[in-house]
């Protein structure tokens, strides 16, 4: 028998997978974006307030991210990367709570700083030290 049965799956099977993983793809990016710009605008119409805390913690997070691109000659790999930082205040009740910092506080205050801070949401957008008491 000569031409016999196909051996695998025909060229039909990738106009199907590959326009359900794009959009898939599509979806998660679209996704991603909606649900940073919500957490984003809900963080900018929080109210703003002052409230006495004391700096207990600070960290930062680093994300990196490589992609390939090709520019004629071969791909080659491009890399980012972000970092966050952010400040863990104490309150007077022991209330602890971790801010993202948006205005660069990080590297001016330091861990047993006590004073007012601007929280929105959040987010730490100011911190006023208190002055040390002179004894």
């Amino acid at each position: 028998m000569m031409g016999g049965p196909s051996m695998g799956p025909g060229p039909g099977i990738m106009f199907t997978i590959v326009p359900i993983f794009i959009a898939i793809v599509f979806a998660i990016v679209i996704g991603s974006i909606v649900l940073n710009s919500v957490r984003y605008f809900k963080n900018a119409k929080s109210p703003r307030e002052s409230v006495y805390a004391r700096v207990i913690a600070k960290r930062m997070e680093v994300r990196n991210h490589t992609s390939h691109h090709s520019n004629g000659e071969g791909t080659h790999p491009v890399s980012s990367s972000r970092t966050d930082y952010y400040i863990t205040l104490e309150f007077d009740n022991g209330e602890r709570k971790e801010y993202l910092d948006v205005k660069k506080l990080y590297g001016l205050v330091v861990e047993g700083d006590e004073g007012y801070a601007a929280v929105q949401g959040d987010w730490i957008v100011a911190f006023e030290r208190e002055a040390a008491q002179s004894q």
